[in-house]
């Protein structure tokens, strides 16, 4: 999601009927304001944009998808508060790497999603799921700053590292999981 300048919405008809299928998506906000026309993505069928929108709105948006095919039509409504869904796009070029001077140690680093537009007023934060040798995940975090040392017991083995994202005011729900990295010490 690109909050806080554009929402993606998504949907999927259940049952799948395997028949051609249009959708239609509107929203607006609560019941009294006229309804925008969400704009489709190119990519997804079964989603689309919404890029005007209000943040922290006094009363929720209402999201209308309707379904339409040979066997007739169905619409289904569904309320949100902008904050209650916001969902950031999983940390991007995570890396491991040596710290020089610290043999105990190994520097992870990554940087904010390059959907999230303005990392530096509308800051995320940070949690760490990282494992040694054979071991379990290990889930650390909140952190604010996009690195972290994490601690290397034996020199020469290998530590696996992911980091997801979150809206600092902890609004919404936390991003998928960054790609793994592996580094050995």
């Amino acid at each position: 999601m690109s909050y806080p300048e554009k929402l993606q919405c998504k949907w999927e008809l259940i049952p799948s009927t395997q028949l051609n299928t249009t959708f239609i998506a509107t929203y607006r906000l609560g019941l009294t304001a006229p309804h925008s026309q969400c704009v489709k993505s190119e990519l997804d069928p079964n989603s689309c944009i919404i890029s005007s929108f209000q943040i922290f709105a006094d009363e929720p948006y209402i999201f209308n998808v309707t379904a339409r095919n040979p066997l007739g039509s169905i619409t289904k409504l569904f309320p949100f508060i902008v904050e209650n869904i916001i969902r950031p796009d999983p940390p991007e070029n995570v890396t491991l790497s040596h710290i020089s001077g610290e043999r105990r140690k190994i520097l992870l680093r990554w940087s904010p999603p390059h959907s999230w537009p303005f990392p530096e007023i509308f800051p995320l934060k940070y949690y760490i799921l990282y494992k040694r040798d054979g071991l379990k995940y290990k889930m650390i975090g909140p952190y604010e700053q996009n690195y972290f040392k994490l601690p290397v017991i034996r020199p020469n083995s290998i530590m696996q590292a992911q980091v997801a994202a979150k809206d600092f005011t902890d609004s919404g729900h936390m991003s998928e999981w960054s790609m793994v990295v592996t580094g050995r010490l």
